[in-house]
């Protein structure tokens, strides 16, 4: 089974970038649907963007689009998420997550990271 690690969170003021990277290891990463999910505090945990598995089709929230990209780099075992022009309500722990088949809401993904906290001030 894929192990997931997540790295790139940290604190930045709003309208500034981070870049999420997810490292997955003992598994065919191309075998996986990948997806980059949120959490704040009190709050459901809620879906961001995912991706197929070649990179060629990528969804994103509504919250998000225009703002962050997806990508996965198949060679490198490693998935990514470029967040720019980042608000105060971006503001949660987020998580990588693979599952062998098309997933959209947390639910449908069978293998999760640790997650990586993103903080953006005002």
């Amino acid at each position: 089974q894929v192990q997931l690690v997540e790295s790139g969170g940290g604190l930045v003021q709003a309208g500034g970038s981070l870049r999420l990277s997810c490292a997955a290891s003992g598994g065919t990463f191309s075998w996986y649907f990948m997806g980059w999910f949120r959490q704040a505090p009190g709050k459901e945990r809620e879906r961001v963007a995912s991706i197929n598995w070649s990179g060629s089709r990528t969804y994103y929230a509504d919250t998000v689009k225009g703002r962050f990209t997806i990508s996965r780099d198949n060679a490198k075992n490693t998935m990514y998420l470029q967040m720019n022009s980042l608000k105060p309500e971006d503001t949660a722990v987020y998580y990588c997550a693979a599952n062998y088949d098309v997933g959209l809401a947390p639910g449908d993904y069978r293998y999760w990271g640790q997650g990586t906290q993103v903080t953006v001030s005002s």
